[in-house]
């Protein structure tokens, strides 16, 4: 196995944002997102149906550790597929704006609102109600962690 360094972020994503959708599909980043997203950024499918950003050399990284996981095993298979056939590089024009495809924004349930959250490492577009949803199912089981989630991590 291939040993990919981690190269944490100068700034981690952070925070919550609720810009709008405009009819064209496009989005304008949050201000503190943009920098770090400039010199371009690749959108996929992510887990619970949000759609999930990650700055160009951040998939690249993460890609290089999937090309390292064993083919032979089936769910390695399907996630690569998944993530890979529904990867969109794009990079934001002079106004921060991006334009979401219509399959993620389908795949999102994509409508005006939005929810465009910091997750250390990436950016997650939901759309806003799904969002508000997520956060009312798994706040509880947050505020009450007794154990260790990431083992060897903190």
């Amino acid at each position: 196995m291939v040993d990919v360094p981690i190269a944490p972020l100068p700034t981690p994503f952070l925070g919550t944002h609720t810009p709008k959708l405009d009819d064209k599909g496009r989005l304008i980043l949050p201000a503190k997102f943009r920098e770090p997203l400039a010199e371009g950024l690749v959108m996929a499918k992510g887990q619970e149906r949000c759609i999930v950003v990650y700055p160009m050399a951040e998939f690249y990284r993460f890609a290089a550790q999937m090309q390292t996981a064993p083919s032979s095993v089936s769910g390695v298979r399907d996630y690569t597929r998944v993530l890979a056939s529904s990867a969109s590089p794009e990079v934001p024009d002079k106004q921060g704006r991006i334009t979401i495809p219509p399959m993620l924004r389908e795949y999102a349930a994509l409508g005006r609102d939005l929810a465009v959250i910091g997750n250390i490492s990436r950016v997650e577009i939901w759309q806003l109600d799904a969002w508000n949803r997520y956060l009312a199912d798994k706040e509880p089981g947050y505020a009450s962690q007794s154990e260790e989630v990431m083992p060897g991590r903190f």
